[in-house]
């Protein structure tokens, strides 16, 4: 099954170095994971400054600049890995470097028949 994890940190709590060594050594996970045949996908994301988000409301798009929620920690990447349950999941998760500073939500992902292949 696949999982998502999503990492969220307070991004102001980062160094330059301590976010390039993040980079590094999520780049060396990801080879890891490949090699245990776990490997789906992953990225950081921009700051959240560059975020925007939309909501439909009466059939009305509003658009705001900013994330979706105020909160102490942003989403600042992800994984989706294969894992054969949560236990595995969890274990995957807690060898991402972001979850030494931040929080790393793990949720399987709901397969739908039907959507494209990317």
């Amino acid at each position: 099954m696949n999982y998502m994890l999503l990492i969220y940190t307070d991004e102001a709590s980062w160094t330059d170095g301590e976010r390039e060594d993040c980079y590094q050594e999520s780049i060396a996970l990801t080879h890891q994971l490949k090699k245990e045949g776990k490997y789906r996908a992953a990225s950081p994301l921009h700051s959240v400054t560059t975020a925007t988000s939309v909501r439909v409301r009466d059939g009305k798009r509003q658009v705001t600049d900013g994330p979706f929620a105020e909160t102490r920690e942003q989403l600042g990447g992800y994984f989706i890995v294969d894992a054969a349950d949560l236990d595995e999941a969890l274990k995957i998760a807690e060898r991402i470097p972001g979850a030494r500073k931040g929080t790393v939500e793990v949720r399987p992902v709901l397969e739908l028949v039907g959507l494209p292949q990317a």
